[in-house]
């Protein structure tokens, strides 16, 4: 496992870097623009053009934010904390939502006053000119960042990519105001600082939330789940994967175990080997490292044992909230049989075990279940 560990090394280092370029250049172009906004919002006395200062002013200490977690992320592992500190991006994320959110109600306050004494706006060309730059400019940073965001697994930068594009959509509006104002003599700023911030709020509570739902943990993705399967089942014997669990513990850090179905007469010694086979291949296709991998024993020469299986897992799927049955061994020397179901949340997990028990007490009476209910977490 130390090509492995060296391999995810270079890849850290490789994120970290990525994710310090691409906020840095966030950090210049939106401290400019906000010199630039609120210099023109002044002039002109458009609390529009302030507000969207302010944004960008608030989207640079986010970018801030981004870089401090993931220098702490990138820290490597230490007897405290063997996992090392990836989650700690997550508490960033969680950062720069409080501050998007912040801006959003001060300037939604601000708005407000504005409606109830409005100040008259004096745009003049170079404000126009500004803000029809800003707004190009943002469309190309959010597309770069949220590239960048993409590339690496960044959560922090692809907000910070979508919230640039969405920037642009706002310093839009805001010249489209300025454009009415110029034309018919009607002021808009403050009814327009007012869904600005709703927009910013909004935005804001989602980030929050998005994070909330990583610091809780999440179903695992199905399609990484689904890989996974596939390149264990590649494997000569491999009779099938399941009870897969993936660990995140920060972007791109995801650790995991599962339990593979092998042929009863292998020795330990081949089932050694076949089990390092798949740690090698699965880090290498997903980046995932399987910390552990259990093994069900499959009956390969027992008759009885087969006929057993068929019957109990024709009764067992009858049910609609079994899932899969899987896991299934029958000693018929000693009279025990186990195997595992995946039910759905839709079931009392106790009464999801008395069912299945009796129905598998009729079918063989003389017989010692131990059945292992599983949650249907990732398929």
């Amino acid at each position: 496992m130390s090509e492995q560990k060296n391999d995810i090394s270079v890849l850290t280092a490789d994120r970290e870097k990525t994710i310090v370029r691409t906020s840095i250049i966030g950090i210049i172009a939106n401290v400019l623009l906000a010199a630039f906004k609120a210099f023109v919002g002044l002039m002109s006395h458009s609390i529009a053009v302030v507000l969207d200062a302010v944004n960008n002013l608030s989207d640079a200490l986010s970018s801030v934010i981004t870089i401090i977690g993931a220098k702490l992320g990138a820290k490597p592992p230490n007897k405290k904390h063997p996992l090392g500190y990836g989650r700690v991006e997550y508490i960033s994320s969680m950062l720069v939502a409080a501050i998007v959110l912040y801006a959003g109600i001060t300037s939604l306050v601000e708005s407000v006053k504005k409606i109830f004494k409005p100040e008259e706006a004096d745009y003049s060309a170079v404000s126009l000119v500004i803000i029809s730059v800003a707004i190009v400019v943002k469309l190309i940073l959010g597309a770069y960042v949220k590239k960048q965001g993409k590339k690496v697994n960044s959560g922090a930068l692809i907000a910070s990519g979508s919230d640039a594009s969405f920037d642009a959509i706002l310093s839009a509006s805001v010249l489209a105001t300025a454009v009415v104002y110029l034309i018919w003599n009607i002021s808009l700023e403050a009814y327009l600082g007012v869904v600005i911030a709703g927009f910013i709020v909004k935005a804001g509570i989602e980030m929050m939330l998005d994070t909330l739902d990583d610091i809780i943990g999440q179903r695992s993705d199905a399609d990484m789940t689904k890989q996974l399967k596939q390149i264990i089942c590649e494997q000569e014997q491999v009779r099938g994967a399941y009870d897969v669990i993936l660990f995140n513990y920060g972007p791109n850090k995801n650790y995991g175990s599962v339990h593979i179905e092998l042929p009863d007469n292998m020795t330990v010694e081949e089932v050694d080997r076949i089990t390092r086979r798949i740690q090698i291949s699965v880090f290498q296709k997903t980046g995932v490292i399987l910390t552990g991998i259990g093994v069900y024993s499959f009956n390969t020469s027992n008759d009885e044992a087969a006929q057993m299986r068929n019957a109990i897992q024709k009764a067992v799927l009858s049910h609609d909230w079994a899932l899969q049955m899987h896991g299934f061994y029958a000693d018929t020397q000693n009279k025990t049989l186990h195997y595992d179901v995946v039910i759905s949340f839709d079931i009392d997990r106790k009464e999801a075990f008395e069912t299945l028990m009796k129905d598998t007490k009729q079918l063989y009476p003389d017989f010692a279940p131990n059945i292992v209910l599983d949650a249907d977490a990732s398929d």
